[in-house]
């Protein structure tokens, strides 16, 4: 008798659907054929002892097992649940004699087994679950660990199991799986006052400027200053002020996490946008995804949030070079030599850095030790491409004690938010017919067609361009962040007060770390 059972093999952040053929015939013997990786293979001793401990058996004659389509590698014990029901949907020891007719092909199953016939939680269950949808199964059977996140998919059953013996009395017509709903809100509203907030940074406001610009127009931002000058502290809170989740993109960053395996047991729906912060000893591979079986790096972690670099020339030459391509294309992809898979890397870099090695380069108070070569050789570790990707490079002065001894709090993250919210209201009805969202996201003909200047603004670019020498990509991101400063203060015209102050944000173009003014 041969047996069909459903399950998933995810590749990238998307998911295909994978049929097993179970025949059992005159032998003995166990092949398992169609392209599965160890993990895989090993599923019959997991299968074996879990059918023994719930009163079941694998049958002692040969089994042949196919995993349709032959050519895509099936990784990962996912399948063990899988493989257990079709095995004994093959040997008969699966028979429908219950009230409810429950058909295994008309289900996509999924579950990684314990030896005690418990499930464990597998990765990328969202995923599965929209491609069971899309193949217009009647549901998906998972551990219950992950059906809270795969129940959020509209117009599909999702059953949440805790062993296997729950899902074979399904089979036979006990329906004791319960069809498990959870509706996602429309709206995320991350912001909490528990979260990290601006209130709690002494001074700073130039600083907290360029991160209300950084926010409003989704720009990448550099912070550069001594130690102790509150670089962390800053980066740490720009989440606070980000607008919230829409539906599509916690659902795209939901299935990210997802396949990454990072989402906490029982979890639904991300309602946070990211925050990742790797240490600088990070391979390329860690921090842009890759291995021998692909998954997700902390680029596409960080979709739809923020990637922290701290200390950014300490990271290797190599591992930051590789950030040139997703900061343009706000994807990566991943080729080897038999699959190609692509990640979505839409993500903001917020990165931080001392001006020297001691730190101290241009400090009002405590004199520099380092040597003019030192110091060149040390911001020669960041290339000039990558600096050309970072719309806003910033000074950050170490904090006055007057400001350190105030005791009112400061402008708060919701104040600074409700601005941002602003801007970004206008950018929503600026981009509406398009496929971009913020300011930052914009190519050359639309800049070209929202960012119209004056014959002084024109007059100004030149100037600086000419003494500065930019590159045609940082003149672009100059106009990009004007755009967003004039969306800030409610502005259709860009103004020279708005390129001067998106220019000021370019001190590293200026060659000069203290030069204020052009």
């Amino acid at each position: 008798m041969i047996a069909k059972t459903f399950g998933g093999a995810l590749v990238g952040i998307d998911a295909l659907s994978i049929r097993v053929e179970t025949s059992i015939e005159l032998g003995v013997n166990f092949m398992l054929v169609g392209l599965p990786d160890i993990a895989v293979k090993e599923s019959h001793y997991r299968i074996a002892t879990a059918l023994q401990q719930t009163g079941y058996h694998v049958p002692g004659r040969k089994i042949i097992i196919n995993m349709a389509p032959a050519d895509l590698r099936k990784e990962g014990a996912a399948y063990d649940l899988t493989l257990a029901i079709g095995i004994l949907a093959a040997s008969n020891q699966i028979k429908n004699s219950g009230p409810i007719k429950n058909s295994i092909e008309d289900y996509m199953i999924m579950g990684e087994l314990s030896l005690d016939g418990y499930l464990q939680p597998i990765k990328g269950a969202l995923s599965l679950t929209i491609e069971a949808l899309k193949q217009h199964f009647k549901g998906i059977i998972l551990p219950i660990q992950n059906a809270k996140e795969a129940a959020i998919v509209n117009g599909i059953k999702v059953y949440g199991a805790t062993k296997l013996t729950e899902v074979i009395d399904f089979f036979k017509g006990y329906d004791h799986l319960q069809a498990m709903n959870y509706p996602p809100n429309k709206e995320c509203t991350p912001y909490t006052e528990d979260d990290l907030d601006f209130s709690d940074v002494k001074g700073q406001e130039a600083a907290k400027r360029a991160l209300e610009i950084t926010a409003a127009g989704g720009h990448n931002i550099l912070l550069i200053g001594p130690p102790g000058s509150g670089k962390t502290m800053l980066a740490k809170r720009l989440p606070s002020i980000l607008p919230p989740l829409s539906l599509e993109e916690a659902l795209e960053t939901t299935k990210i996490h997802s396949v990454a395996g990072k989402l906490s047991n029982y979890t639904s729906l991300m309602t946070k946008r990211p925050f990742r912060d790797p240490h600088h000893t990070i391979s390329y591979t860690a921090l842009v995804g890759g291995g021998s079986n692909p998954q997700p790096g902390e680029i596409s972690l960080a979709h739809n949030g923020v990637l922290f670099l701290d200390e950014l020339p300490e990271f290797t030459r190599t591992t930051l070079e590789v950030l040139r391509q997703p900061l343009e294309d706000r994807h990566i992809c991943i080729s080897r030599a038999k699959m190609k898979v692509e990640y979505p890397a839409g993500f903001m870099l917020v990165a931080s850095m001392n001006p020297c090695p001691c730190g101290y380069y241009n400090s009002p108070s405590i004199p520099c030790t380092c040597k003019p070569d030192t110091i060149q050789k040390y911001l020669n570790k960041i290339s000039g491409p990558l600096l050309d990707r970072i719309d806003l490079q910033i000074q950050v002065s170490p904090v006055k004690y007057t400001d350190l001894a105030k005791e009112e709090k400061a402008e708060s993250s919701a104040e600074i938010n409700r601005r941002v919210m602003e801007a970004r209201r206008l950018q929503d009805l600026r981009f509406k017919n398009s496929k971009i969202h913020c300011n930052a996201q914009m190519n050359t003909r639309q800049i070209t067609q929202f960012c119209v200047l004056s014959d002084s603004c024109k007059n100004l670019l030149e100037h600086t361009t000419n003494i500065y020498h930019l590159s045609a990509r940082a003149y672009h991101r100059i106009l990009k962040v004007a755009r967003t400063i004039a969306d800030l203060k409610h502005a259709e015209v860009i103004t020279e007060e708005h390129i001067a102050e998106a220019i000021h944000y370019r001190c590293l173009d200026k060659g000069n770390w203290g030069e204020q003014n052009i």
